[in-house]
Formats: structure tokens, C-alpha cells, sequence
């Protein structure tokens, strides 16, 4: 069922010019500044509002599969969602007369970032449209939401989280207007900070519409006393902590933001007309025909207008942090993320594996789909053949009617069928991912088995995760996390294989090379290159404030105290135990 979205308009009266800023003399690689001519085709000018605020979206009909069935039907929720998710994508296009149009494909390629909700900004003669919608891209736009969107100029944000009632109002982008006219921003990660900065900012009474941390950044933008418009943006993200990978787009520009550890990626390219783009990953260029030029760098502001291309240097620059399970898991293995092909990346994982862990075999096969280039790895490694043993259901919801009768493992059967065929009576290497709470890998092991496997070797394309994420990805509390709580060989007879295996911390890191120090690796050693400084952290059954749950007030129940302050010198917390 299609979601439904609506539209709203703000415009930018009363706006004073802003002065080009000036490039600083950071060591980014600077780009010649071009020109990108205005569109000359006439588009239909929206309507107006003149409204200030935050501008959002409401729907009537949020998208089905949203909430539970009720008592009397049986409900089953998906039991194969035990993995890391990436909660944002994000595209900024600048200078082609189709920019939403060129948005919504690129957030069609960045749909496995985030399924639960989509929106775009527009910006055209200084008019702000905006659509966002609950569901996959194309559930929320379609030819006339998409004509209801003109200009040259547009960001769009796809959004991962669980389901709820007030989960619209968090879609992004955000619009906001301040005196000098309205921003847009599309926001990939998380601000560890967020609490104390929303508290500080509601004493000085700004109102939040939202409990997205996203919607802060637009309050520190508006009480910035800095000019002009970009150095308020600098000002805002120096007084912000964690992750955060940012579009904004204001009437005449569009900024590209990456924080100083560069956690999440943000790769800018360019298409044969000189339009700009920026998004989340390269496989979003490859879509729209834009050739990738190079990543925004970690602690690097990247703005684009009328005048060219300018880069900008945010203080306090440290050493990259970025999260290496972009490569094990969250990006799609066309893309090249850090200036690394993701796909060549989960190859040599399971070459790693294979020589490392090897075990005699008769074949080979992937839990579907993010283990399948590892487990090709595998096979090429241990002259073993590979095949789909495992065949996965690409259309399957995420509540289901299950029979009166109960059936084990109903939410991996739906998703996940045995090839019989390929599995009887063979001894089988197992290639998955990753394991978070285990729950999934067991019931995977005994459909295998069910299915006529003599042996099944479970073999993991990461090291085991022992922490939780505090930097845009959703992770359950490390009570829950099965390798936190218990050893390999008491992982490998939980979840009942014959064999266990994880990638070898030490081998992933000899296989980056001197890249390794540039990338986080907080979720297996409890390492945080940003230490979450809120008085709460995660917890059993916890969830992330992002406002799809209740208001702010109801999550007081789902936190507890974290560890106390260190020293400002130091980066790092002491490792987790197990």
C-alpha cells in the first residue's frame, strides 16, 4: 500500500544577501570554481506561505504493516531484522533543472539505508517545497509529487527506524526559517551531545517540533550570532558531537557537511551538465549518471552556488574515525565508501576466513544478501564451489498473519527458503555478516539442518560485536549482544553449528594497512573515539529517541546512568569486558 505524503511551501521573504565565504587554506583538494547557468525552463511557481518554524509534513494514511493487529489476529514481527541498521541516506543536487527528480533516484539507490520514511526539498525563485512521506521511495513520490517539486536545487533524506504513530514528523528533510530566510537539512548519524544541547536550547527558549537530534542543528543555526550564512553553520556543527554526515540547502546554495572523525560516509560527484551531487554512497551517482570525483573529508564544509565550488575547514579536526561496517554490512558492494571498493573489501574478508578458519567442506553458501561476496571469497579461497543454498524472498512486509497452528521459525522461513537439493547430506560453510543477538543464526542453523545437512560451519565476515553504536546506527544495548555476554564456543552451541568462526580482529585490521587507524572499530573493542557524554546510555530493550515512540519525556524509563566524565584528553573509554 502506497503512503500518502503531502506538500508544504514556505518562502523566503525578507531575506538579507549573504557574502560569498571565503575558501580557507585547509589541506582539502580544492576544486576550480564553475559556473552552473540557471535553468531556462518556466516551471509553475507553487504556492506561498508565510510561515515561520519548522515546516512538516502529516499523513492521513500511514503506510500498512506500521502498526501491530490487533488481539485477535495472530502478528508476527520480522525475526530476521537481528542486524546492525543504518538509520539515513542522504542527496544534494545543485544545478540541473531536474534536481528532485535526480533526489528521488538517488534515494531509490540508497534505499537500503533506511525503508521506513522519504522526503525532499526544493528550492525554486526562493520558494521551499517540501514532501516527505512514510514508506520506501516509492511508496511517497510519484509523477505529481515529484512535478510539485521544482528548481535546480534539492536535497532528499530516506530514513530507517521502527514503526509508530508519530514516526512522520521525524522524516526528513527539515525546513526551518530564521530571519534571514529558510533552511533545509538532511541529517546521516548521530549527535551523542543531543540532550544537553536540546536542554540548553529550550531554556533559551527555542521550541522543538520534533525529538529528531536533526532539528538542534537548525535551532543552532538560527541563534548564531556569526555571518554570513555558512560561518553560521561552521559555528553550529563545532558545538556538535558524534556523527553527522549533512546536506543543507538554503535559497541560491547547497553545503555539504562531514564531521571532524568522519563516522558516516558523503561522496560528492558531478554530472556532464556541471550539476554537483552529494550522497551517502557512489552507487546514488552511478544511477543518475553523476561521475564520482571524491569524498567530502572528515571535518570539511563543502559549499556549492552561482560562484563555484568553495571547501571550508570546521575546527577541531582529529584523526578519521570511520565506521568499518560500512564495509562488513551497510553499504551496497558496487559502491566505493572511504575510497574503498566495498565489494573487494567483503571478498578478502572471507579469503581471510577461509585461510584462517578453513574447514573441510563440500560447499559453500551465503546467508542472503549482504554475505554473499564474502562467502564467494570463501569458496574461491578454499576451492570449494559456491551455490544458493539459501534462497531469499525479496517481498516479504514486516508484519505478517501467521496460522493459528504455530510454525517454528516463521519469520526466517518467509524470508530464507533451504535448497534441499544443495544441502543434503553435505557438510556446509555458512557465510553470514555478521551475529548481533544470535537469535536469527540459530534458526537459520536448524532450517539448514532440517533441510538434510550432514555438518553446518558457521562462518562470520566480522569480528564479534561486543558494544553498542553511538554514531547513526542501530544497535541493541551490549547486555544483548551475544558475543558480549558469551564465548565463541559458547556462541557456536547456543545457536547449535558443528563450527564457529569470526573474522579475526587483527586480520582486519592488517588487511586495511595503514588505513587502519582511520576507522572506528567501537562496536567490537568498546573503544569510543567520542565518548557518549549524556548521563544515559543504552540499555535492555531500549530504543533511540527519534520521536517514533513517544516524546522525549517517555524514554526516561528506557535509560540508565552511563559511565562518569573523563578527562578531556583522553578519547577513548576502557574496553568492554567479555
Amino acid at each position: 500500500m502506497a503512503a500518502t505524503a503531502s506538500t508544504t511551501t514556505s518562502t523566503a521573504a525578507n531575506t538579507s544577501s549573504l557574502s560569498k565565504s571565503s575558501t580557507s587554506k585547509c589541506p582539502f583538494p580544492q576544486k576550480p570554481n564553475l559556473f552552473f547557468p540557471p535553468t531556462s525552463k518556466t516551471l509553475p511557481k507553487p504556492f506561498t506561505a508565510a510561515t515561520r518554524g519548522l515546516c512538516r509534513i502529516s499523513s492521513a494514511s500511514p503506510r500498512s504493516g506500521d502498526f501491530p493487529l490487533s488481539d485477535d489476529e495472530r502478528c508476527y514481527y520480522d525475526e530476521l531484522d537481528d542486524k546492525p541498521r543504518e538509520e539515513c541516506g542522504v542527496v544534494g543536487v545543485y544545478g540541473d533543472p531536474e534536481a528532485s527528480r535526480l533526489c528521488y533516484l538517488g534515494l531509490h539507490a540508497l534505499q537500503h539505508r533506511g525503508q521506513e520514511g522519504a522526503g525532499i526539498v526544493a528550492v525554486k525563485d526562493k520558494v521551499f517545497q517540501s514532501v516527505t512521506g512514510v514508506g520506501l521511495v516509492t511508496d511517497v513520490f510519484n509523477e505529481s509529487k515529484i512535478n510539485q517539486l521544482p528548481g535546480d536545487l534539492a536535497i532528499g533524506h530516506v530514513r530507517y527506524s521502527t514503526a509508530g504513530a508519530s514516526m512522520l514528523k521525524n522524516v526528513q528533510p527539515f525546513v526551518a526559517g530564521y530571519r534571514f530566510g529558510f533552511v533545509g537539512v538532511a541529517h546521516n548519524g548521530n549527535l551523542v551531545n543531543y540532550r544537553k544541547l536540546r536542554a540548553d536550547l529550550e531554556d533559551s527558549g527555542s521550541i522543538f517540533n520534533t525529538s529528531s537530534d536533526t532539528e538542534a542543528v537548525l535551532h543552532l543555526i538560527a541563534i548564531s550570532k556569526a555571518r554570513p550564512f555558512i560561518a553560521r553553520i561552521v559555528d553550529a556543527c563545532e558545538k556538535l558531537e558524534g556523527a553527522y554526515s549533512m546536506v543543507f540547502v538554503t535559497e541560491d546554495k547547497l553545503v555539504a557537511v562531514r564531521d571532524p572523525y568522519g563516522f558516516r560516509p558523503l561522496v560528492m560527484g558531478r554530472r556532464s551538465n556541471g550539476a554537483v551531487v552529494f550522497a551517502s554512497e557512489t552507487c546514488a551517482l552511478d544511477l543518475i549518471d553523476a561521475k564520482y570525483e571524491r569524498e567530502v573529508n572528515p571535518g570539511e564544509v563543502v559549499v556549492v552556488d552561482h560562484e563555484g565550488i568553495s571547501s571550508l575547514c570546521l575546527l577541531g579536526h582529529r584523526e578519521p574515525k570511520q565506521c568499518i561496517f560500512e564495509h562488513i554490512y551497510f553499504a551496497l558492494p558496487q559502491s566505493v565508501v572511504y575510497g574503498r571498493s566495498v565489494y573487494e573489501s567483503r571478498r578478502l574478508f572471507g579469503e581471510i576466513l577461509a585461510t584462517e578458519s578453513g574447514v573441510d567442506c563440500d560447499v559453500v553458501i551465503a546467508v542472503p544478501d549482504s554475505g554473499v561476496v564474502a562467502a564467494l571469497g570463501y569458496a574461491a579461497k578454499a576451492g570449494v564451489p559456491f551455490q544458493q543454498g539459501l534462497i531469499r524472498s525479496h517481498y516479504v512486509g514486516r508484519t505478517f498473519i501467521e496460522p493459528s497452528q504455530k510454525i517454528r521459525d516463521f519469520g526466517v522461513k518467509l524470508k530464507l527458503s533451504p535448497v534441499r537439493q544443495i544441502l543434503e547430506g553435505k557438510r556446509v560453510v555458512v557465510v553470514d555478516d555478521s551475529i548481533v543477538r544470535g537469535t536469527t543464526s540459530s534458526k537459520i542453523v536448524r532450517m539448514i539442518k532440517e533441510a538434510g545437512a550432514k555438518e553446518v560451519h558457521m562462518r562470520i565476515a566480522s569480528p564479534p560485536i561486543k558494544a553498542s553504536c553511538y554514531y547513526g546506527v542501530d544497535t541493541p544495548s551490549s547486555e544483548e549482544l551475544i558475543s558480549n555476554r558469551m564465548s565463541v564456543e559458547e556462541i557456536r552451541d547456543h545457536i547449535g553449528c558443528d563450527s564457529l568462526a569470526f573474522l579475526e580482529f587483527d586480520s582486519l585490521k592488517k588487511l586495511l594497512g595503514q588505513d587502519s587507524p582511520d576507522f572506528c572499530y567501537a562496536c567490537f573493542s568498546g573503544n569510543y573515539p567520542v565518548l557518549p557524554r549524556e548521563e544515559k546510555v543504552k540499555r535492555v530493550g531500549d530504543f533511540v529517541d527519534d520521536g517514533l515512540n513517544g516524546s522525549i519525556d517517555n524514554i526516561e524509563g528506557a535509560w540508565v546512568q552511563g559511565p562518569p566524565p573523563i578527562d578531556d584528553d583522553s578519547e577513548l573509554v576502557t574496553p568492554l569486558s567479555g
